[in-house]
């Protein structure tokens, strides 16, 4: 199995735009012929809490419906943030596309108290793409019953999607290699770089195996691509021109 992160530098509040900067990484990253590939933490708004109300989507809003042609025509999982409207409420989601399959959306469950003047906690969704993956969006890397859970259900490898800034990459790093380590999973973490809520997100989107040792890692200032082959331990790693 070949799966895959990206590391985008999201265009704030510009939904159209980041689906187009979707799709070309997305272009980038099939001739590596990866099985998934997943975004950052609300890749396709930009992580702005603040304009969460007016950048909502319905869960099955027609624009996203082009990720589902990608991944039917080349057999490829993608996962990409998006806030989603819950009655009058809003989640951080992840829209999963699967080949043939109906669209999934998986909701944080765990919020950073800085989140939940915000959103809401999603209590619907599974965080599953088989029986082997587990999907974790930023925070909830913090909260040990998140990865406590993905181990005891038999994951084998754990992907954070995440929006992390320089100020708090370190410690993300740290805890994700801890998380490999303690639970024999392998573990990738999928960040955005450029300006978001204020701050400078951070990128150096990594894999570690599933001892907690670093196998990749992209720099902190271009978008691009990490694909891991399961199989063979060989990381593929990509730039945008």
């Amino acid at each position: 199995m070949k799966v895959g992160i990206a590391q985008t530098r999201p265009i704030t509040a510009d939904i159209a735009r980041n689906i187009q900067q979707h799709k070309t990484l997305i272009a980038q990253a099939v001739s590596s012929r990866p099985d998934i590939l997943i975004f950052p933490e609300l890749s396709l708004t930009g992580y702005e809490p603040t304009l969460a109300q007016t950048l909502a989507v319905d869960p099955d809003d027609k624009r996203l419906d082009v990720f589902q042609q990608l991944s039917d025509t080349h057999g490829l999982i993608i996962g990409a943030g998006i806030p989603t409207r819950n009655g009058d409420n809003i989640c951080i989601s992840m829209a999963l596309f699967q080949p043939g399959k109906p669209r999934q959306l998986y909701s944080k469950k765990y919020l950073h108290a800085d989140e939940e003047p915000f959103f809401v906690s999603g209590q619907h969704g599974s965080n599953r793409i088989g029986e082997d993956i587990a999907l974790a969006i930023c925070y909830e890397i913090s909260v040990p019953q998140h990865a406590e859970e993905a181990y005891t259900g038999g994951a084998k490898v754990y992907i954070a999607s995440v929006a992390k800034f320089m100020h708090g990459i370190d410690k993300a790093l740290a805890r994700l290699a801890e998380i490999g380590r303690s639970y024999s999973m392998t573990v990738l973490m999928s960040n955005s770089i450029g300006q978001a809520d204020g701050y400078e997100c951070a990128g150096k989107s990594s894999i570690w195996d599933n001892k907690g040792g670093l196998l990749g890692q992209l720099d902190d200032h271009r978008e691009g691509i990490l694909i891991l082959d399961t199989d063979t331990g060989e990381v593929i790693e990509i730039y945008c021109p």
